[in-house]
């Protein structure tokens, strides 16, 4: 569908992405994964907004989001988490909403693009881990890289270098959050979705 940027577009991205940031700041460790790492629900407003708005509405639900936490809670990872967020925007928004759209904009256009997503990000998110948001954190920790590696292996023993961090950490935590976020934001939508064209202005 294609999103008007009326009042009601923008009443509803600003109310999904203050639910955004309240979720963002409700998140939750995982057994087995580093400290850093934490599971939220904050992508399921994200993923409403995508569906029924468009991806401009998307993108600034995945900003401002950002934005309320860190105001509202601050960081937990030397800002380092928020960045990676920040980066991974574009990748959410656009190939899902690519997908969607050549698909005819369906439920099964949903799936298929959520699908598709959490591989792609999943993917992506290994090589910024390796290149760009674990050296960042050493570096605002002040510590080493291998430092890192080591605080995690507390956690998890099998880790015991990036690559072994990139496997049995990035791969299956980015699954598990995309994953979860993806399926209730599926669901979600597909009650709303009657509901919102109920409502919306001609």
């Amino acid at each position: 569908m294609k999103a008007k940027w009326n009042i009601q577009t923008l009443i509803y991205t600003g109310m999904l992405a203050a639910l955004g940031g309240v979720l963002m700041s409700l998140e939750f460790s995982v057994p087995m994964m580093p400290p850093f790492y934490k599971v939220d629900f904050s992508t399921v407003p994200s993923v409403i907004a995508l569906f029924m708005l468009g991806p401009a509405s998307a993108a600034w639900v995945e900003v401002i989001k950002v934005l309320i936490k860190l105001v509202t809670v601050g960081t937990n990872s030397m800002y380092v988490g928020e960045l990676a967020n920040l980066i991974d925007i574009a990748l959410f928004v656009l190939p899902l909403w690519i997908i969607y759209r050549r698909m005819g904009q369906t439920r099964t256009a949903a799936a298929v693009s959520l699908s598709a997503s959490v591989l792609l990000r999943t993917a992506f998110a290994c090589f910024v881990n390796s290149v760009i948001t674990l050296p960042l954190y050493a570096a605002a920790m002040g510590v080493s890289l291998d430092s890192v590696i080591a605080m995690v292996s507390a956690v998890n023993p099998a880790i015991t270098s990036l690559t072994s961090f990139v496997i049995l950490a990035t791969i299956p935590f980015n699954i598990l959050k995309l994953g979860l976020n993806y399926f209730v934001g599926y669901l979600l939508y597909n009650r709303l979705h009657a509901i919102y064209h109920e409502v919306k202005p001609a």
